[in-house]
């Protein structure tokens, strides 16, 4: 426990005073899946805010099993049927990444407001053009930078803010991607292509270092390697070997505006040793950041510090202030803890007007500068990322 003052959080999510949100999800699937694990489990623990009401598969067929699966009353087996209906205010895009654009697009054309899972599109080109015609169509467009929702996160960066280290010096970060290692499971074989833009660069790497960027701020110059050690992988399950393009080692270094040094390391698969420590180091005291694996956007996160003159580390207990999802309190071991968090704040910038959760300029931003991570790597040069 710590014996620091706890940060004051921000104001808590209040009371809906309208009907709840009309949801619509493309690529809800009765075999389970991300939107499965994540989403519907986030939606029904705020029913007073999100209603889920329509689904669209890649069949009619599909789509039928997954509404009974689900208990959604409208199941298309296209996009274009969900978005076209008036009973949706919020389309929510769960598919893979090579599809984002056109169903993104579908939904903006239709007047719908847009929650597109990160990455936002397949590389840089294709986000601006989302970002611009989602400022076209005048709605609101987010992404699924889930991670900066958790509880514990935002914890972390209020600590940092109200100087638990005093001033920030360095950080440094070692993560296993999970993904990427010496195997592949059935279905992941697009992971393996760089070219589908859903590599562990853009996804887990992706993921937290937004988190990093919200704790400690933004990256002004970077350098990085990164390689493929693997460039054959195995699925285990029939012996088949598959050809990996996507970087399995991403080592970044850079300074952050703040002056603070970050060094940051991922390696695909699993490490024995460690799936996730961050360290941020400063004039005052250490915070320490663990978790079974890179992913931060679903692994459940445990905090330690210690400053003044304490000489070791102890575990810091996350206010239950930061709990804004009730019926998932306790639960940060659950892919939906975060998820929920997000629409939370998600619900509160539809219905105040507010900018909380990562909008397509943001997206923008965050591709901008992971585009500037591969440019370091390929040209062997300091990048100056201007995000």
């Amino acid at each position: 426990m710590s014996a620091a003052a706890s940060p004051t959080p921000t104001a808590s999510i209040s009371e809906p005073s309208r009907p709840p949100v009309g949801v619509g999800i493309i690529g809800l699937s009765a075999r389970g899946g991300w939107a499965a694990r994540a989403h519907v489990p986030a939606l029904e623990a705020l029913s007073d805010k999100f209603e889920l009401r329509a689904l669209s598969a890649s069949s009619v067929e599909s789509a039928h099993a997954a509404g009974a699966k689900y208990g959604v009353p409208l199941a298309f087996g296209t996009a274009d049927d969900l978005v076209s209906r008036d009973e949706v205010d919020l389309v929510v895009v769960t598919v893979k990444v090579p599809h984002h654009r056109e169903l993104v697009e579908a939904a903006l054309r239709a007047g719908k407001n847009v929650l597109c899972e990160w990455p936002l599109a397949n590389g840089l080109t294709e986000a601006e053009t989302l970002a611009d015609l989602a400022t076209s169509a005048g709605v609101r467009a987010f992404t699924g930078l889930q991670a900066r929702a958790n509880p514990a996160l935002r914890y972390l960066r209020d600590l940092v803010a109200q100087g638990y280290v005093g001033e920030v010096l360095s950080t440094s970060m070692i993560a296993s991607g999970a993904t990427w290692g010496a195997t592949y499971s059935p279905g992941g074989e697009y992971l393996l292509d760089r070219e589908n833009g859903a590599t562990m660069l853009t996804i887990p790497f992706g993921h937290t270092i937004d988190v990093l960027s919200m704790v400690l701020g933004q990256f002004t110059e970077v350098t990085s390697t990164t390689a493929v050690r693997r460039p054959r992988v195995i699925n285990p399950e029939t012996g088949v070997s598959a050809a990996m393009t996507a970087a399995d080692q991403v080592a970044v270094t850079g300074v952050l505006d703040s002056g603070a040094v970050a060094a940051v390391h991922y390696r695909g698969g699993t490490s024995r040793g460690t799936g996730f420590h961050w360290e941020i180091n400063g004039t005052e005291g250490d915070l320490v950041v663990t978790a079974p694996s890179g992913h931060l956007q679903l692994a459940p996160v445990t905090l330690l510090g210690a400053r003044g003159a304490a000489t070791v580390l102890t575990e810091l207990t996350v206010p239950a202030a930061y709990e804004e999802v009730p019926a998932l309190a306790g639960h940060s071991d659950q892919p939906s803890y975060a998820v929920a968090h997000a629409y939370a704040a998600l619900f509160e910038d539809l219905v105040k007007g507010t900018h909380t959760v990562p909008d397509f300029p943001h997206a923008v931003r965050h591709h901008r500068f992971l585009d500037g991570v591969e440019r370091a790597a390929a040209t062997g040069r300091r990048i100056h990322t201007g995000r």
